[in-house]
């Protein structure tokens, strides 16, 4: 022991206390998911506070020197078998009556036992120090390793910080306007029953405003269905803050909702302000469900659920390489969906999991906070097979030989999630999240980091060819843009059982009227075929622009790939608004097809004898009340490349803006819309939107004609160097990048947008491989590089799919099915089992590799 303790008293100096605002990773390694409860345990670096496995210990004290870790393991403790509790992994018996995990009333989260054991473990030979041992050594080394220890176990470790607990979907904060609310004596009395809207008569989500008693209809949503926004423009009328919806009025409260706060809300005064107006909450029955209550069925629907989760059959357990379970951090199932699919995809195999090692060697100090680093940590985890294995029952005897549970040990990606989210408003939550906004954000984030080197998302990476035709001039206009996705719409119009849905309507309002529970809806059942149609066919364009006229007329505008990608992604756009906004899923069944043949859909660009509009902008707009600051020369300047740069104030109508804005529209766009329909009224600028709301920058900051700015705003004097880079990493020189963020004032996805269509402007910059500009003939100048796409045929066969469960992308669960070695396989987040009956019409994201022909 006096050999230990010399040891010690030499590494005393690096053995560090814990302090506020230190990180701890004391649950996870920064290179693998070993953890206390693996099997060796985890080792915690008494320095650097970063946590290993056994496999990487040794590396990390080669490579650092570092001498002392802190030997943390946990063994589980056998627990009683809870009544409540099924005992097969699925949702506990107890009825949820609250949204919400981990507290009295709502969902139960696992709560495990472990009994702990830590000691100190000196590198390289291994000597180990327990809390016994201390005692026996001198006064200086026992205090200052006593407090390390100590101070690590107190630590709040990172992934605790992250973790769900508990959350309560239910907490509403006090409206700051209850308490003293003005309410007019105006005589209104408000009947227990039979209301309507006062302006539009609509019967279904009504809103009384607790301030004058005036019952209006909710908000409207993007296609002018739904309410007629009379509650709201009531608001922006008078400021009249507060509404109650009618028919959630119980003596328990009710849903309130504050146009001021823009949120649900508390009125502690409820009771008071409904009795002014002769509303009794104590007499009052619900007759409307709450938004609450509807998520909660939701998290509890039979139907569609059972079906993507193939619940009702017994699903036989996989184990192994390339199937592995990914625990759910709390609404993480998204993340683990589109994770575990990205993953089968060879060119993320290659780019993270082929050279873990060596991405291992060269991790930075701190690992947890490298991208590349924790990505290959994850795809070695999901395809290593390390850690598919069952997860152990406390309550077997380990010699009894019994049939594994479908439940896996998995891997919980809590430094992932946390890296990958970071100051994202929405992905840095433990909300439920879109699965294909996740995916694109996770593209983003591998663009950013593969600016150098192999880019796994190239695999998905096409370009669109949008051809726009002047029906009076028959000029055309051709444009590309980069994308990853395509988006299906649903034609719910087009749907071959729509006598069935019309029954099913009419026995829902019958129920509704006798007060009876409505009927089991059917699911309308859309062919594939049609929504691809939906996508090819041409739009029509009303209120054109055509500088081949120089004037607005109609035109007309079709899609196409102009290039096939090796991965096709495909989104089937469920997703919309229902009234008050509240975002909803259209519930369909679409034959998606197991091979897929696009060639029909590729461009041709232009066509022999066909003419081009003239490349000249809109007239900008000009009223008396406009200033002109000043109106430079048909030259530019060195700043801006367009042929003119009039630095002007448009006046825009101010409540057609609003109108817009109010349907939910972006303001930019609706600013755009005003504009480029010259102050011509609601209508027009509708048309305008509907026209447009697929551009690539529809809500982008409005940049007159001619201007490299936004209005009220000074021209982009340097574009950014991170901008500049990922740029250059799609294949282009430096100096287009520049120009392009220059006409796009620093806004990185309308520059890449402009680029693309501005290829036949770049040729005549001179380019080199470098991105420099060199020195040389004309005729020596080779085109310009381009995006790097890869191109082949359009045909493809489907190898995996995501589904979504629920009524909205704000809630529900994400599961996905994959095809591995012609056996679909279904990973349901630390479920993994062999598919029986894959439900390839409920899919949301499908994904699809070429067939090689």
């Amino acid at each position: 022991m006096a050999e230990v303790s010399e040891v010690l008293m030499s590494v005393l100096s690096t053995v560090r206390v814990p302090r506020p605002g230190d990180r701890v990773h004391k649950d996870e390694c920064a290179f693998s998911f070993a953890s206390p409860e693996s099997e060796g345990g985890l080792y915690v670096c008494m320095n650097s506070f970063l946590g290993f496995g056994g496999q990487f210990v040794e590396r990390h004290h080669a490579r650092t020197g570092q001498r002392a870790y802190l030997h943390i393991t946990r063994t589980r403790k056998a627990q009683k078998e809870d009544d409540n509790s099924s005992g097969s992994g699925d949702p506990p018996k107890k009825k949820p009556t609250r949204l919400a995990i981990g507290i009295e009333g709502g969902f139960d989260v696992e709560q495990e036992q472990y009994e702990e054991d830590v000691k100190v473990v000196l590198f390289p030979d291994r000597q180990e120090v327990t809390s016994e041992d201390l005692a026996t050594m001198p006064d200086v080394v026992r205090e200052r390793v006593s407090l390390s220890m100590a101070g690590l176990l107190a630590a709040d470790s990172v992934s605790h910080a992250l973790q769900v607990q508990q959350w309560d979907g239910e907490v509403r904060q006090e409206s700051k306007h209850a308490a003293e609310l003005k309410q007019l004596d105006n005589g209104v009395k408000i009947p227990p029953s039979g209301w309507r809207c006062e302006v539009c008569d609509l019967q279904e989500n009504l809103w009384m405003n607790l301030t004058d008693g005036k019952v209006l209809c909710g908000r409207r949503y993007f296609d002018g269905s739904g309410g007629n926004n009379h509650a709201l423009q009531h608001f922006q009328q008078t400021g009249y803050p507060l509404a109650v919806k009618l028919g959630t009025i119980t003596p328990d409260g009710a849903d309130v909702y504050s146009y001021d706060e823009d949120d649900m809300v508390l009125d502690s005064k409820l009771a008071e302000h409904l009795s002014h107006f002769g509303i009794d909450m104590m007499t009052m029955e619900k007759t409307e469900r709450t938004m609450t209550e509807l998520e909660i069925a939701v998290n509890q629907r039979v139907g569609e659920w059972e079906v993507i989760q193939e619940s009702g059959a017994t699903l036989r357990p996989l184990w192994g390489p390339g199937l592995t379970g990914m625990k759910n951090l709390g609404n993480s199932c998204y993340l683990n969906s589109v994770m575990q699919v990205l993953f089968t995809i060879p060119d993320f195999q290659e780019k993270y999991v082929s050279s873990f090692e060596k991405i291992v060697d060269e991790a930075p100090s701190d690992p947890t906070q490298d991208f590349k680093t924790q990505v290959a940590k994850l795809g070695y985890g999901v395809l290593s097979g390390e850690y598919s294995k069952p997860t152990p029952d406390p309550g077997d005897d380990p010699s009894a030989s019994s049939e594994p549970r479908g439940d896996q040990v998995g891997i919980a990606p809590r430094m992932f999630k946390a890296l990958v989210g970071r100051g994202h408003p929405e992905f840095s939550t433990n909300r439920q999240q879109d699965a294909q906004e996740f995916l694109l954000h996770f593209i983003n984030m591998v663009e950013r980091n593969c600016r150098s080197g192999a880019n796994p998302s190239e695999a998905f990476r096409f370009l669109v060819e949008e051809r726009i035709v002047c029906q009076q001039s028959q000029k055309a206009k051709y444009t590309q843009r980069v994308d990853y996705i395509v988006q299906l719409p649903v034609p719910m119009d087009q749907a071959t059982n729509t006598d069935e849905l019309q029954e099913a309507e009419r026995l829902r309002e019958e129920a509704e009227a006798s007060g009876n529970p409505p009927p089991a809806a059917p699911r309308a059942r859309i062919p594939f075929s049609v929504c691809l149609d939906a996508l090819s066919e041409p739009e029509t364009l009303t209120d054109f622009w055509s500088s081949a006229v120089q004037g607005k007329t109609t035109a007309t505008k079709t899609t196409r790939f102009a290039s096939f990608p090796d991965y096709l992604v495909i989104q089937i756009k469920k997703f919309t608004f229902g009234l008050d906004w509240v975002p909803k899923k259209l519930d369909v069944s679409i034959d998606v097809p197991d091979t897929l043949d696009l060639s029909a859909l590729r461009g041709t660009g232009q066509q022999p004898g066909e003419e081009l509009l003239p490349e000249v902008a809109p007239p900008p707009l000009m009223t008396p009340d406009v200033e002109v600051k000043g109106i430079l020369g048909s030259r530019g300047n060195e700043e801006d490349d367009s042929l003119y740069s009039p630095l002007l104030s448009p006046v825009l109508d101010d409540s057609t803006v609003s109108q817009l804005c109010e349907m939910g529209f972006p303001m930019e766009a609706c600013r755009k819309a005003v504009y480029y329909t010259g102050n011509t009224g609601i209508d027009a600028a509708m048309n305008w939107v509907m026209g447009h709301m697929d551009d690539p920058d529809f809500s982008a900051p409005f940049v007159l004609p001619g201007c490299s700015s936004a209005p009220g705003s000074t021209p982009t004097e340097s574009a950014s160097e991170e901008h500049l880079a990922t740029i250059v990493s799609m294949g282009f020189s430096r100096d287009q990048a520049s120009r392009a963020l220059r006409a796009t004032s620093n806004v990185l996805e309308r520059a890449v947008d402009w680029i693309f269509s501005h290829l036949d402007d770049l040729e005549s910059m001179e380019v080199s491989e470098g991105g420099r500009s060199e020195g040389g003939s004309e005729a020596s100048r080779d085109p310009p590089p381009g995006p790097r796409v890869r191109d082949g045929p359009g045909k493809y066969e489907l190898f995996a799919f995501i589904s979504h469960m629920g009524t909205s992308t704000m809630c529900g669960h994400y599961v996905c099915h994959i095809k591995k070695d012609q056996q679909w396989v279904i990973f349901n987040d630390q479920k993994v089992c062999a598919s029986e009956k894959p439900p390839k019409d409920l899919g949301y994201l499908y994904f699809y590799r070429r067939v090689a022909e």
